[in-house]
């Protein structure tokens, strides 16, 4: 049986390990570039061939532990996909384990956000994204992967980093004070601090890969021009880690190419990073 980055099975155990990491390999709604069920396996494949000490934090995090729970495999429609998904993040939260979830599309989060609110008052979900996915319904659900945060929007102090593409029908559901567009940021480095003040309460995390520029993250379902770079997106999630309250996270988006490993590298970087954010700042 397969360990997250091949780590000793002493940090892999349910009861000791710290982080739970849960597989959502759904990919019912996507529209464009399919192959986001199979992110996981390569994101686990690169996870495996990295070196496990962060430079930066000076840690080891896979020492915390982290416990691969059952994946949510409902595939039979995007409504039973969301009740499977609520459903076992609710009984997770009863854990008190710091959990992280890995899709999939990004209909996967729908679900895993209403259980965390429902659970968290004052949550704010922080959205990094190229898309705004604030529609109501699409293609006859609201469980589509473009109506990912729409619930969230209603619920939480939902806060968008890095947008840049959205339908004009979106616009009337964005809180301009609290979206940050892609060409804004770029020109205006104060945004992370603006976006950090926007942030309170208990913080989920819902980071879909196209955030990043295709220049380094090819690798996603729709890669839109003009997206955040590592290092930019490393400085604001460690300000984000730490000073406020992170109680859970998902990734989502990876469409793995076997003839580009790059991106599913940078996606078991991002993860380990997070974790290390979480678990080993002074």
């Amino acid at each position: 049986m397969k360990t997250y980055a091949g780590i000793p099975k002493k940090y892999t155990q349910k009861g000791e390990a710290a982080t739970y990491l849960t597989s959502i390999p759904y990919d019912g709604t996507s529209t464009w570039g399919k192959g986001a069920d199979k992110g996981f396996d390569a994101f686990l494949d690169a996870s495996e061939n990295m070196e496990l000490y962060d430079i930066e934090t000076g840690s080891e995090v896979y020492k915390k532990g982290v416990y691969l729970t059952k994946p949510i495999l409902e595939k039979s429609s995007p409504e039973a996909m969301f009740r499977a998904t609520y459903k076992k993040t609710k009984k997770l939260l009863k854990t008190d384990k710091f959990l992280t979830f890995f899709g999939g599309e990004h209909s996967v989060s729908i679900g895993i956000i209403k259980a965390f609110y429902e659970k968290y008052s004052e949550l704010t979900v922080l959205q990094l994204d190229a898309h705004t996915d604030l529609r109501p319904e699409y293609h006859g659900t609201p469980f589509n992967h473009a109506c990912a945060v729409f619930d969230a929007s209603q619920k939480c102090n939902l806060i968008q980093v890095g947008i840049r593409s959205m339908d004009k029908s979106e616009m009337k559901y964005v809180d301009k004070e609290k979206c940050f567009f892609a060409h804004e940021m770029d020109v205006n480095k104060a945004w992370i601090k603006k976006a950090l003040s926007k942030i309170s309460g208990p913080v989920y995390i819902t980071l879909d890969l196209d955030v990043f520029d295709p220049s380094i993250m090819p690798s996603t379902g729709t890669p839109e021009p003009g997206g955040m770079k590592w290092y930019e997106m490393m400085t604001f999630l460690k300000m984000v880690f730490s000073n406020r309250n992170v109680v859970g996270f998902d990734i989502v988006e990876l469409a793995p190419n076997p003839e580009n490993k790059a991106p599913d590298f940078l996606t078991a970087k991002l993860y380990y990073k997070m974790l290390s954010y979480k678990f080993c700042l002074d």
